[in-house]
């Protein structure tokens, strides 16, 4: 049977620099431990429009967003578990939505419409079959990158991760092919990425820490900024290159003229 998994929670994302990312470790110690797998590689599949429509709208910071991703951590064979995740957001609260199977079953339902057998997907399952039916989505690229986690002491509910090695593929879109990719981020870019995962406010410790290491939330996406970098900054370049060819087609047609003319 499909595994279901429920989640609702306020997510905060911070960019950080090297400094700021030993500043905060250094100043949390005191208050949190390792999550029970404290160091994994997180690999998802994105789904989206032919013509991004999803993060597309997302960018625009709507009240209410949603995507779906499919996840593994580590590279999943046929028959280890993968989660199948309907994310939503409203009013900036995060509500995450998932079923357990095996990658292969998993592959099989996403990919080629086939439902699992003799497996029941459940309520969350008809709400991804309601999103893959308005939305008609495909797989549009892998993002993978290594998570050192953390959670509280005093209240386990409360997460903070650091992603490191942000990367991509848009080919090969199977988690089963590897976690491999091209990076997202440009040199220039931090290259931390802190989460806050918590169910209402900070505890104060962390509010403090986090005004003394001058950190500050972004709305920074790991498939935004992706589509911003790479789809988008694709496009700017064909459309430069398509003007630089225009300006010398031109440069030419009047050369010939003045030869001719001459």
């Amino acid at each position: 049977m499909a595994s279901q998994c429920c989640f609702k929670r306020i997510e905060k994302k911070y960019p950080l620099t090297l400094e700021q990312y030993e500043q905060i470790k250094s100043g949390m110690r005191d208050y949190v431990k390792a999550d029970q797998y404290s160091n994994y590689t997180i690999s998802n599949l994105y789904y989206d429009t032919d013509d991004y429509n999803l993060i597309r709208t997302s960018l625009e910071k709507p009240i209410y967003k949603e995507k779906l991703r499919m996840r593994a951590y580590g590279t999943p064979g046929d028959h280890d578990n993968v989660f199948i995740e309907l994310k939503k957001k409203y009013d900036g609260v995060v509500y995450k939505r998932r079923i357990i199977l095996d990658a292969d079953a998993a592959v099989k339902y996403i990919h080629n419409g086939e439902h699992p057998q003799n497996i029941n997907i459940g309520q969350i399952g008809r709400e991804i079959d309601y999103f893959m039916t308005s939305y008609q989505p495909s797989p549009k690229v892998m993002i993978a990158y290594d998570r050192e986690a953390w959670q509280g002491l005093d209240n386990p509910d409360l997460r903070i991760t650091f992603d490191t090695n942000l990367r991509w593929r848009d080919c090969d879109l199977d988690l089963r092919d590897g976690d491999w990719g091209l990076p997202i981020l440009h040199p220039e870019d931090k290259q931390i990425l802190m989460e806050l995962k918590i169910p209402g406010a900070a505890p104060l410790w962390l509010a403090r820490l986090l005004s003394e290491t001058k950190t500050f939330s972004s709305s920074f996406s790991k498939y935004g900024t992706w589509y911003k970098n790479i789809i988008l900054g694709q496009n700017a370049q064909n459309t430069q290159n398509a003007q630089d060819i225009n300006y010398y087609n031109q440069a030419v047609t009047t050369e010939r003229y003045f030869a001719l003319s001459a």
